[in-house]
């Protein structure tokens, strides 16, 4: 049985120019220690996607329609006093700016504990511990001298290495990361992304890793979901779709990576590594949600599009994968 169930999930923004579709009906499922990857462009649905699971959209954006459930509890009929419960303890989220969830003005230690005292009952000697344990986790050294630090006292690196520290120090059955490495150089990104997926394995948790870089999730994910605005036009185990991407904007992406031949010999990566070539770019742009072309989405910018394109692609199921296309890609 998969811990969390997204089916048919719609977010909409209600604004004066008309109704934005952020999400046209999202499904996915995840497994207790697995990670799902979620990629795409700017303007795809990724975040609002984790907003929508976390129940944290502002206004005027709410879901319309669709499922999530979480280890089978419905969580759209939950009140926002069991989403207080659940937040940072049974679900937890990383964001892109660690300072989004870290306060400037308390030190690490004082964050991070209160972060347990909101769940568990608890003296403050075993708090504190439970506090120091998180930060070892995470690769933080010396973790009980870093307690005593305030965030500006800490790298980019070291704070978002606290962001995690918060979001798995109840153990929590899923985390929600969005883009939490990008601006992070990439020896420090590499150095979380194998934390993360060795936290993943030791504890069981599910992982949703968001992300526009289609190459960070490689060695990460298990599942990779590709999404266009606002759908998931390709769905599967990662390395499959890699290797023989079905849909051409997963193509596209795949082609637009620097080197896309050095990611570890995966066939239909680009070439080979070494090969010189020049850098591909997925013509035009993600179109405005108030001004979505008929049927499929990535059809003006789809060298394959056709006139049975301006109907909307249903999914093709194919095994373990999925994908939104008339025309895909054959399988190398």
């Amino acid at each position: 049985m998969a811990l969390l169930e997204v089916r048919g999930l719609v977010t909409e923004f209600h604004t004066a120019a008309g109704v934005a579709r952020a999400l046209d009906g999202v499904s996915f499922a995840l497994e207790r220690g697995k990670v799902l990857g979620i990629v795409g462009e700017s303007g795809s649905g990724k975040s609002v996607t984790a907003l929508s699971l976390m129940n944290l959209l502002d206004g005027p954006g709410r879901i319309g329609a669709g499922e999530i459930v979480l280890a089978g509890e419905d969580l759209r009929r939950a009140s926002e006093q069991r989403w207080r419960a659940l937040r940072g303890d049974r679900i937890a989220m990383v964001f892109q700016d660690p300072m989004m969830s870290l306060n400037p003005v308390l030190r690490i230690g004082d964050q991070l504990a209160e972060t347990v005292a909101l769940h568990y009952r608890k003296d403050r000697a075993a708090i504190r511990e439970q506090v120091a344990e998180a930060l070892r986790r995470v690769g933080i050294a010396a973790p009980r001298e870093r307690m005593r630090a305030y965030p500006h006292e800490l790298s980019g690196g070291m704070r978002q290495r606290v962001a995690i520290a918060n979001a798995i120090i109840n153990r929590p059955d899923l985390i929600i990361a969005d883009e939490p490495t990008t601006a992070l150089d990439v020896t420090i990104q590499a150095q979380i992304l194998y934390e993360m997926k060795a936290l993943v394995r030791e504890s069981g948790t599910a992982l949703i890793w968001i992300t526009h870089d289609i190459g960070v999730v490689k060695d990460l994910a298990d599942e990779l979901c590709v999404m266009y605005a606002g759908s998931v036009i390709e769905h599967g185990p990662v390395a499959e779709v890699l290797a023989h991407p079905r849909h051409p904007y997963t193509r596209g992406l795949i082609d637009s990576l620097p080197d896309a031949g050095a990611m570890g010999g995966i066939d239909g990566m680009g070439g080979t590594a070494g090969t010189r070539r020049r850098l591909y770019s997925i013509p035009g742009a993600t179109p405005p949600l108030l001004a979505l072309p008929p049927g499929c989405a990535f059809s003006p910018r789809c060298g394959r599009a056709a006139a049975l394109c301006a109907t909307r692609p249903p999914a093709v199921a194919e095994g373990a994968r999925a994908h939104r296309c008339f025309y895909p890609l054959e399988r190398a």
